[in-house]
């Protein structure tokens, strides 16, 4: 991969330059050696790699949980006492994906070859997330490299299960409103159009509400195929424009302004980031890389400016919870009491966790009563849908009744 790094050092300018590595953190691990800072970085690949809480690995067909999975199985095994070599070798016949056990077979045979484990996990960049890579380093050079898999292995099935939660609270909305679509689109082309003749045939007039939905009928049944074709567009559109950067941070910022939900959203945002930040701290990631790690894994913009202006608060040699704690409106005000309590404790990582583990506990409890608020507000929208349609429809009918 090609990055393009802006990079700082004491008595010269400040110079920009392309480098060659396989992760970001390899680019931060190259300029520390020579007594570099690096100032800002963008990927200049043009890989397109899907955000690490996604389940499946783009172009991999890899579930995000498997390798959670096995980076457990590993830190079992290794902690066990078998070698890296044989825990991969189990890996691979243990797994019933084909596409992992290719990853696992390539790890080894990079591993035989006389590369780190790290480096071979590089090698895999849309399988392997920077978090995972640098988790690796980090336990190869202190020794503990079981410890830091179960660490990863753990961090990863936390953030799996909360995107979990999440996307349960929004499957029920999500499967009434389309029906309720569904069905208007029926009656509008089944059942409105035989009304319809009906009142032509009797000379009814009818009122102005009646007349947009007729129309909107006739509509309907006489471009059936180019009504299909827009809906499949908005439907596809739609989601592409959500999962792209751009069209992401306009709901992100648009949802944050929304009752309930903002809330649910800044505590989802503040346990990834707290629960990455503590493990990679954890396993003796540099504080620095740590940052730029975590700021990759939040992913979404507004949450990761907080993260680079920590980081730059902390290169000036400022305390880490500075920046949360201007930021209360993106991150709750716990995080920052509770990263200061731990900077004056000496004991940070600690502090992560328990932000990381309560807010993880708050939201799955929020998600279950948003389920609870969701379903009035859905009665009244399908409440209101059929009572527009029955006043539309049913009222001339009513008053042909009263005529006769």
């Amino acid at each position: 991969m090609r990055f393009r790094v802006t990079i700082r050092k004491e008595g010269q300018p400040d110079r920009g330059e392309v480098i060659e590595a396989p992760t970001r953190f390899a680019v931060y691990d190259q300029v520390q050696k020579e007594n570099g800072t690096v100032i800002a970085l963008s990927d200049l690949s043009g890989r397109f790699r899907l955000p690490a809480w996604l389940f499946i690995s783009f172009g991999t067909g890899i579930k995000h949980i498997e390798i959670s999975r096995m980076a457990k199985n590993l830190a079992a095994m290794l902690t066990a006492g078998l070698s890296l070599a044989r825990a991969l070798s189990v890996t691979e016949r243990q797994s019933s994906n084909k596409h992992l056990k290719a990853v696992v077979a390539g790890l080894s045979e990079s591993i035989r070859k006389g590369s780190s484990f790290h480096e071979a996990l590089a090698a895999y960049p849309n399988v392997f997330s920077d978090l995972f890579v640098a988790m690796a380093k980090a336990g190869e050079e202190s020794g503990s490299l079981a410890d830091s898999l179960s660490v990863v292995g753990l961090q990863m099935e936390r953030s799996d299960e909360l995107v979990r939660k999440i996307r349960g609270a929004m499957i029920y909305p999500a499967i009434v409103i389309t029906a309720v679509i569904i069905v208007g689109i029926l009656m509008l082309i089944y059942v409105v159009p035989t009304l319809t003749s009906t009142f032509t045939q009797l000379g009814v007039q009818v009122p102005l509400a009646t007349r947009m939905i007729v129309a909107l009928s006739n509509f309907l049944v006489g471009n059936v195929a180019l009504v299909l074709t827009a809906l499949v567009t908005l439907v596809v559109g739609g989601v592409l424009f959500v999962r792209s950067r751009f069209g992401g941070n306009i709901v992100l910022t648009a949802a944050l302004w929304v009752p309930v939900i903002n809330e649910l959203i800044r505590e989802t945002y503040a346990a990834r980031a707290a629960r990455t930040l503590s493990s990679l701290l954890s396993s003796g990631v540099p504080v620095l890389d740590a940052l730029a790690i975590t700021r990759d894994v939040v992913h979404a913009a507004p949450f990761a400016r907080v993260i680079d202006e920590a980081e730059a608060h902390v290169r000036k040699g400022e305390l880490l919870s500075v920046s949360f704690s201007e930021h209360t409106k993106l991150y709750p005000l716990l995080m920052s009491d509770m990263l200061a309590v731990g900077e004056e404790t000496g004991d940070v990582t600690g502090m992560l966790k328990q932000v990381a583990e309560f807010y993880e506990a708050d939201v799955a409890e929020k998600t279950k009563d948003l389920s609870t608020i969701i379903e009035p507000v859905l009665m009244l929208v399908i409440g209101a849908f059929v009572g527009v349609f029955a006043v539309a429809m049913i009222a001339p009918i009513y008053s042909l009744s009263s005529a006769f």
